[in-house]
C-alpha cells in the first residue's frame, strides 16, 4: 500500500513554526553538552532498532531525537501488514547505519501513545526530529517509496536541525556474531517471492502480479503470495486513476458500483481502511444482481490486502453478512 504524506510537507510546515525553532535550539544545546563530555560514543548495531513503551518514551525517543531522527513503527501482533513492514524497516535501519533509529511501539501494550499520536489504523509510521513529531505514512508500502521518505526525513533533519546521525560500532557485537548466525533455509518459492517483491518495489505491478500468481498456481494457500498479489493488483489499479475525478464520480453517484469500487481502492491505498470497507458494504446494500456481486468480490479482495486477522476485517465481514442476508 502506498504511503501518504510522501512529500514530507508536514516537516517543512513544522520548520516554519515557533516550536521548530525552539526544538532546533534544544537539539543544538544537547549536542553542545555531548561535545563538552567528549562527544557521543559509538553505539552497537543492536541500538538501531529498539522496543519502546510509554515509560521509556521520553528518554528513548524524545531525548534521542536531539541527535538523530527517530522513526516510530506502531504495530500489533495481529496486524498482517505490520509483519511485512516491520522487518523491512528494521533492515533499512541497519542499512542506513545510524542515520536514523527505529523505535517499535506495540499499540496493544501502549494505548496511550497510540491515542497521543492520533493513530486510526496500523501499521502507522511517524518520526520525531529534535523533539517534534510528524507523520510519515500509514499502511504497508513499496520499499522504494519508504526509502524516498527516509531520505527526505534525513535531509530535513540535517538541514533544519543539524542532525547528522550517530556513529555505529560494527565490531561491538563481536566478529563471531555474523559467522555464527544460522542461515535460514531457502524455501521452495523464495526466489519467486523475491522477484515479485523486487517488481513491486520497481512499481512493475504487472510483473509482481504474474510472479505472485506463479507461486499461487503451485501453492494456492501461500499466505505471503496471496497478500502480495492483492497488494500488487490494488496498486496497479490505483496507478491508472485520476484521484480527483474518482472522488468526484463517487460523490455524485453514491449508488454506482464502479465509482464506489474505484473510490474504495483509493481509500485503502491512503490508509483509510474502515472508510474503504464501509463504502463497499454500503454499496452492496444499495445494489442487486451483478453489480452487488462485483462489489462483494472487490471487498473480499481488499480483505486480503489487510489480512484476515485484522479486527477491521472481522467487523466488515460481519457488516457484509448483515446486508447480504
Amino acid at each position: 500500500m502506498q504511503p501518504r504524506n510522501m512529500s514530507m510537507s508536514g516537516v517543512v510546515d513544522l520548520a516554519a513554526v515557533k516550536a521548530a525553532g525552539e526544538a532546533k535550539v534544544k537539539a543544538e544545546q544537547a549536542r553542545a553538552e555531548s561535545a563538552r563530555q567528549g562527544g557521543p560514543a559509538a553505539v552497537p548495531p543492536s541500538s538501531l532498532v529498539i522496543d519502546v513503551d510509554e515509560a521509556g518514551f521520553e528518554s528513548d525517543v524524545l531525548q534521542r531525537s536531539a541527535e538523530v531522527p527517530v522513526v516510530i513503527d506502531f504495530w500489533a501482533e495481529w496486524c498482517e501488514p505490520c509483519k511485512q513492514l516491520g522487518p523491512l524497516l528494521e533492515r533499512l535501519a541497519h542499512e542506513y547505519n545510524g542515520r536514523f533509529v527505529l523505535a517499535k511501539v506495540d499499540v496493544e501494550a501502549n494505548q496511550m501513545l497510540m491515542q497521543q499520536f492520533g493513530i486510526q489504523g496500523i501499521p502507522a509510521v511517524f518520526a520525531v526530529v529534535a523533539g517534534q513529531a510528524l507523520p510519515l505514512f500509514q499502511g504497508a508500502a513499496p520499499e522504494s517509496q519508504i526509502r524516498e521518505t527516509l531520505d527526505q526525513l534525513i535531509q530535513v533533519g540535517e538541514e533544519r536541525f543539524g542532525l547528522t546521525g550517530i556513529a555505529v560500532d560494527r565490531d561491538a557485537a563481536g566478529p563471531e556474531a555474523a559467522a555464527d548466525a544460522p542461515e535460514a533455509p531457502a524455501g521452495p518459492y523464495d526466489a519467486l517471492l523475491e522477484a515479485a517483491a523486487q517488481a513491486l518495489d520497481a512499481n512493475d505491478f504487472a510483473g509482481a502480479v504474474q510472479a505472485y500468481r506463479n507461486v499461487l498456481s503451485d501453492d494456492p494457500a501461500n499466505t505471503e503470495a496471496k497478500l502480495g498479489l492483492a497488494q500488487a493488483e490494488l496498486l496497479g489499479r490505483v496507478q491508472k486513476m485520476d484521484p480527483q475525478q474518482v472522488r468526484k464520480d463517487a460523490a455524485e453517484n453514491p449508488g454506482d458500483a464502479d465509482a464506489q469500487i474505484a473510490a474504495a481502492d483509493l481509500d485503502l491505498v491512503g490508509g483509510h481502511v474502515e472508510d474503504a470497507f464501509g463504502r463497499l458494504v454500503e454499496t452492496v446494500r444499495r445494489n442487486f444482481g451483478d453489480d452487488r456481486d462485483r462489489v462483494r468480490v472487490r471487498l473480499l479482495e481488499l480483505f486480503e490486502v489487510i489480512g484476515p486477522d485484522d479486527p477491521r476485517v472481522g467487523a466488515a465481514r460481519t457488516a457484509l453478512a448483515r446486508v447480504l442476508f
